[in-house]
């Protein structure tokens, strides 16, 4: 019966309201030594493809991607291959010269770099792009009026910016001569069991048919062409490296993969699954960190009206999407809830998510702690 409560969560909260055309959502709970889990579904695809959302239905993560990278990044501290300290410029040769070229890739990760939230890069053009070489030094160059001092040791007060996931996704890139894409999968997606992929892998991996077939549409921008669907919506993504990876965006994928994900970051925190992350290694990527909730690759729980709802702890930690998607982890109840929509579908005009998220996620709390 719980997939069915899940989809009727789903109905009443975001298809009735109009707040997206569908959703997908997935749950986890950790009881008696093992992850339960629950998935449902609900509404269509879009006003205009009227076929079922389903659980197996694919979605743009937008900026869940940004914590994915993060757990890359540690990934590969891990490896030796660079450390979190390390500045900017020693791994992307773009970056030298410009005012983060000292900034540690922690601070970058953590939002805490000084950098601006936003920068549009390019005018709509697919790339990969021969301009990207000057859209970093733009990036790296954006810091904000009142940080253009010396960087302190702990940063600047922290602003959310895709800037510095450009920045960090490019520095892997030029770390790791396999590619960002090769990376994520040797490091997070083979060893977590998880296919979270860009456009371009799924339709390498299961047929461009079937992978747009199954993936929610986004918005419809004139510009690109109408509605879009089987590409990243983010505009900077698109422009930097099409349907393939970027830092801060460029990762689709189900419901039950990103809960995966949630799941095997609670398992690193709780000591279980050493070989992936230590508890050490994970605790970096999600610890409180100084001037604001915001860790490094994920959020935390703010003190008052956090978009996690009410039944999360104060030890939560998740992130939202710009298409309309969430995962929250709790690692004292054990528990992960995703919730995904194109709620973009078809203008990112609608906002009524904002109203909705956190009532969504203590429902979708309650059915998991259920489990």
């Amino acid at each position: 019966m719980i997939h069915d409560e899940i989809a009727e969560v789903l109905k009443r909260w975001v298809v009735f309201r109009g707040v997206a055309p569908g959703a997908s959502a997935c749950v986890a709970s950790f009881r008696e030594g093992g992850w339960r889990v629950a998935s449902g579904a609900a509404g269509v695809h879009s006003s205009s493809d009227t076929r079922p959302v389903v659980p197996e239905t694919i979605y743009d993560l937008a900026s869940l991607t940004k914590p994915v990278i993060a757990a890359l990044t540690a990934r590969l501290v891990r490896s030796g291959a660079f450390g979190w300290r390390d500045p900017l410029g020693s791994l992307l040769e773009a970056a030298r010269g410009t005012a983060s070229e000292a900034a540690p890739l922690e601070l970058l990760a953590s939002h805490r770099a000084g950098l601006e939230a936003h920068l549009r890069l390019g005018a709509g053009a697919q790339g990969p792009s021969p301009e990207a070489r000057g859209w970093l030094r733009s990036c790296a160059n954006a810091r904000r009026a009142e940080c253009r001092t010396e960087l302190p040791a702990e940063g600047f007060a922290p602003v959310y910016s895709d800037l510095g996931y450009i920045l960090l996704g490019s520095a892997l890139t030029s770390a790791d001569a396999a590619g960002l894409e090769a990376s994520l999968e040797r490091e997070v997606s083979v060893p977590c069991g998880l296919e979270l992929l860009s456009a371009a892998s799924f339709c390498e991996r299961i047929g461009s048919a079937a992978f747009l077939a199954r993936v929610a549409p986004t918005e419809l921008v004139p510009a690109r062409g109408g509605e879009l669907r089987g590409v990243v919506h983010d505009d900077n993504a698109w422009e930097l490296t099409g349907s393939g990876l970027s830092g801060h965006a460029g990762l689709f994928g189900t419901a039950r993969a990103v809960a995966g994900f949630g799941m095997t970051m609670l398992d690193a925190l709780s000591g279980s699954n050493p070989d992936w992350l230590t508890r050490a290694e994970a605790e970096l990527l999600v610890r409180p960190r100084p001037g604001g909730s915001l860790r490094a690759g994920f959020d935390g729980k703010a003190a008052a009206n956090s978009a996690a709802g009410p039944c999360f702890g104060p030890r939560a930690f998740g992130h939202l999407g710009f298409t309309g998607t969430s995962v929250w982890c709790d690692p004292e109840a054990m528990v992960v809830v995703v919730f995904l929509t194109n709620r973009v579908s078809p203008s990112r005009d609608n906002i009524l998510i904002r109203d909705v998220r956190p009532d969504v996620h203590g429902e979708l709390f309650g059915l998991a702690a259920g489990l």
